[in-house]
């Protein structure tokens, strides 16, 4: 059965992008809510919208039951998870498929595979792909501490279930290494419900490389080459770009390889991506592999002239590929920068208010792609992004040129960002020389704070363009009744 109606198991700039394709390839939309959520654009941009209940907006969003009964009560066929909430959920991908539905990602058995760090560490190995020396956390901790010791510190302790940088802990003396052990243990029971951990051996200013696969159900699988997802604070990507800079011809190859070895030997389908750790000696080694469309998925479509959400539902719906891997081809570069609701001076502490001006960049070779209006309240209950720009360029200098321009160009009131901040990391001289690790923030820190006169500078700036622009002035001058009956009398 071919699909016509796709239920988006999700919010946001990605419920919103993936609206966008679906739309254009002439398919219809369901989009879920919870009531905080009830005039997003995400919600008033499909052609169905259901409400979930739930008493905590994100539970909403994680609750099976209320998705499979909204897209059967909306005639949906398909459900796409997005990223985030369930798309990496094997149960979801499984209850879908029970449910009579297509799951717009890849089987649940690969899912749960991948899902388990210990069990796609052990399967990489088997098939060649390198993974870095490490060992496993059993009952008997003082063996398992004896052995994380025997490979060497530094050591980074990992949740054996884990993402997003939960129930993980970088070790660099004996003398930590029980504490922070059970304490990555507790994180990830909490987390994940799964205490299991392991060590592995910590790789000093590393860079983070990641590939992009597609896979169909004809046994085919290709890259579309890979992203530099260095640029991290506390383990979670700030700003990523393709191709990664002085990455050299036989290192890309090998890289691009070793992910569809992994991803065929798993007979793998649909988007998924694959992580490296890239060692400042060449080598590079398995970190894990994402079984969902990545956030920074925007970056590899501008510079291969793929729809990777088009690339997703055909391939749930049965069909080829239809491209071989020697039609892939890098055309220029590519940066995403991450739009978050945070105060990066104060460690990336989220901020919260209410979106009160927003104005999008209008420039050549750029997306904004957000999932906010105008009146929006940004709240604690969700993630902090806010939206993603994502600027191409013939080059990588002119790619951060447009970058730049089109972070001056946006204007984002009510709810302090990080935008400053990102312009700052663009202009970086290290930066722009592309030399880049996980450790880019912290080793930089001090470099990218604000001088106090730019921000005093930047807040007259933001009250001129508020005072200047007519829908502002409008909304300023505007009388409501009955005082505006009342003319100049007041009480």
């Amino acid at each position: 059965m071919a699909i016509t109606h796709i239920l988006i198991a999700n919010r946001g700039e990605i419920a919103c992008r993936i609206q966008r394709t679906a739309h254009g390839l002439g398919l219809r939309t369901t989009a879920v809510y919870h009531f905080a959520d009830r005039a997003a654009p995400h919600v008033l941009a499909a052609n169905h919208a259901v409400e979930l209940q739930a008493e905590v907006p994100t539970a909403a969003y994680l609750d099976l039951a209320q998705l499979i009964a909204a897209a059967k009560a909306t005639g949906a066929d398909a459900i796409h998870p997005g990223y985030g909430f369930l798309a990496e959920n094997a149960g979801f991908a499984a209850a879908v498929e029970a449910a009579g539905l297509c799951f717009i990602g890849p089987q649940a058995e690969i899912i749960a595979l991948m899902g388990d760090k210990l069990r796609a560490r052990e399967f990489a190995a088997r098939h060649g792909v390198p993974v870095a020396p490490s060992c496993t956390q059993t009952t008997d901790l003082d063996t398992f501490l004896r052995d994380a010791a025997d490979i060497g510190f530094p050591l980074l302790i990992k949740a054996a279930a884990g993402g997003g940088g939960k129930g993980m802990s970088i070790v660099r003396e004996p003398s930590e290494l029980a504490e922070r052990a059970l304490t990555a243990a507790a994180e990830a029971q909490r987390y994940f419900a799964d205490g299991r951990v392991y060590a592995e051996r910590y790789i000093e200013q590393p860079r983070h490389i990641e590939v992009q696969i597609l896979g169909d159900s004809h046994g085919q699988v290709i890259h579309l080459y890979e992203r530099e997802c260095s640029v991290q604070r506390r383990f979670q990507k700030v700003l990523e770009e393709s191709p990664a800079p002085r990455l050299d011809s036989t290192l890309r190859e090998q890289i691009c390889n070793a992910a569809v070895t992994l991803a065929q030997a798993a007979g793998y389908r649909n988007a998924g991506t694959v992580e490296f750790i890239l060692a400042p000696d060449g080598r590079f080694y398995f970190l894990e592999m994402n079984t969902r469309l990545q956030v920074e998925h925007p970056v590899t479509e501008f510079v291969t002239g793929r729809d990777l959400v088009e690339a997703q539902i055909r391939i749930a719906n049965g069909e080829p590929l239809g491209w071989a891997q020697s039609e892939i081809r890098i055309e220029g570069h590519a940066i995403e920068c991450r739009i978050c609701a945070e105060r990066p001076e104060e460690d990336f502490r989220p901020a919260t208010g209410t979106v009160a001006l927003l104005r999008e960049p209008q420039l050549p070779a750029t997306r904004f792609e957000s999932g906010i209006r105008e009146g929006q309240a940004v709240t604690a209950a969700f993630d902090s992004m806010l939206a993603k720009l994502v600027c191409h360029g013939a080059t990588r200098e002119e790619a951060i040129t447009r970058s730049l321009e089109a972070l001056d160009a946006l204007v984002l009131l009510g709810v302090e960002t990080n935008v400053d901040y990102l312009a700052r990391l663009l202009r970086h001289p290290a930066f722009a020389a592309g030399e880049l690790h996980t450790g880019f923030i912290e080793t930089h820190a001090a470099s990218l704070l604000p001088a106090a006169l730019a921000a005093e500078a930047r807040a007259a700036a933001l009250l001129a363009a508020a005072l200047t622009d007519d829908a502002f002035r409008r909304m300023v001058h505007d009388i409501p009744e009955p005082y505006a009956s009342m003319g100049a009398w007041r009480n």
